[in-house]
């Protein structure tokens, strides 16, 4: 007989470590698809041609759900994960000129996004500072 040395406190840490370990793993290739060189990288080794690896790009839409996404630091990449379900847009990523074609779509949209983004700040912190104007110039009445 085999004979356990192990708590069923232990095995539940052990598990749950695992599990951690899993998500960072998952958490950090599904971000690295944000990346047109690295998706270049993966096509060029042929990565995109392997059927175990279509069925874990499949296998990792389940970043999409908000529990999950919350996490990702480089939201574009559920984008690129969903396109890379496409075997078409697989195959294409070993040309150069469309990982460089995404990656400046990528820059625009970043730079439109900051632009926007401080223009909105701009415009709020304007705004509060009339506001702040108009409370001073109205005197309390007596």
């Amino acid at each position: 007989a085999v004979v356990s040395t192990q708590s069923t406190g232990d095995v539940v840490m052990e598990a749950q470590d695992e599990n951690m370990k899993r998500f960072t793993v998952e958490l950090e290739f599904v971000q690295s698809l944000a990346n047109p060189e690295y998706l270049n990288y993966l096509a060029q080794h042929n990565y995109f041609k392997e059927e175990e690896f279509a069925n874990y790009l499949k296998y990792l839409l389940y970043w999409k759900d908000p529990k999950y996404a919350k996490f990702l630091k480089y939201p574009q990449c559920l984008q690129l994960l969903e396109l890379l379900q496409e075997p078409r847009f697989r195959d294409e990523l070993i040309n150069v000129p469309c990982t460089r074609f995404i990656q400046s779509q990528q820059m625009q949209h970043w730079s439109h996004h900051f632009r926007r983004r401080a223009n909105l700040v701009n415009n709020s912190t304007v705004k509060k500072e009339g506001e702040d104007k108009q409370e001073q110039k109205v005197e309390p009445q007596a």
